[in-house]
């Protein structure tokens, strides 16, 4: 079985074929893979799907919801072959191992790529990244509507993006700007006001280079920060713009050792505190099964 929340929400049988599921029961589902073995009371769910809009009788139309899901998927009310639909006393939960969700695998490759990245191994930390990244099939729980869905949207989007910038600033470490170049742009193009980002790209166009595109595209961010924010770029990615008008030499060497920032990248400076976040699309790609 495996249970898709980066995406449109989905299940999938062991086979990979995907599991038709009624809306409300999507519903259902992802609120209870958000965290999975982890108990939701009725009042919470309630409040996930239908925010402050609740039916007549909410517990009994819980109650209908988790009956369809539990017939969708092809489950009982007690664990039994991986994975039931659980009642208890005032809510429910998903019995599940995590590596059901694509989400807690996803966290999973994540951690491990920070584990080898402290260990000092670049190349095993980047194939990690790639294995979170490959399980995106497009904006989560795209396909609900609901102010907690939203919420999680927004939270799953950050780390989206920390993953996608952590992995291009590992690339940039160990020397491989020109393999991230592609990815950078995409993100800048994604979220123009993000100073790191944008430091890293600049960086990275300089190291191809392509010193008057880094220039430039300082000045497009400072311009788009002055126009929506009031102000221009944080002191970090100003040195760095001097830094690459001077042709400073140091810019063109990565860091040396584990766990350490190259000495251009350590001035690229932190996230911006405002962004735009893409909206993204459903897909029905089938994944791997877990």
């Amino acid at each position: 079985m495996n249970i898709q929340l980066l995406g449109c929400v989905e299940a999938h049988t062991p086979a990979g074929d995907r599991i038709v599921l009624p809306e409300s029961a999507r519903h259902f589902l992802a609120s209870l893979a958000w965290r999975p073995n982890h108990f939701v009371t009725d009042e919470t769910m309630a409040e996930r799907l239908w925010d402050h809009e609740a039916p007549q009788h909410p517990r009994q139309t819980l109650y209908v919801h988790a009956t369809r899901l539990r017939k969708a998927l092809g489950c009982g009310a007690e664990p039994a072959d991986g994975i039931a639909v659980v009642r208890r006393r005032g809510g429910y939960l998903l019995a599940v191992a995590h590596e059901t969700v694509d989400l807690h695998r996803f966290r999973t490759s994540v951690l491990r790529a920070k584990d080898a990245e402290r260990a000092g191994d670049p190349d095993r930390a980047l194939r990690h990244f790639d294995e979170a990244l490959s399980l995106w099939r497009g904006d989560p729980l795209s396909d609900l509507n609901s102010s907690w869905a939203r919420s999680v949207r927004v939270t799953l989007r950050h780390e989206h993006r920390a993953v996608l910038t952590g992995r291009a600033e590992l690339g940039m470490r160990a020397g491989r700007h020109a393999e991230h170049l592609p990815a950078l742009q995409q993100l800048a193009l994604s979220h123009p006001l993000d100073e790191r980002v944008a430091g890293l790209l600049m960086l990275a166009l300089y190291r191809s280079g392509r010193q008057a595109e880094a220039l430039d595209h300082f000045q497009l961010v400072r311009s788009r920060m002055v126009a929506r924010l009031g102000d221009g770029p944080g002191p970090s990615l100003a040195e760095l713009h001097g830094r690459i008008l001077r042709r400073d030499p140091r810019l063109d060497h990565a860091a040396e050792g584990p766990g350490r920032r190259s000495f251009g990248t350590h001035a690229v400076g932190h996230p911006a505190a405002f962004t735009r976040d893409p909206d993204g699309a459903c897909s029905h790609r089938t994944p791997q099964s877990a």
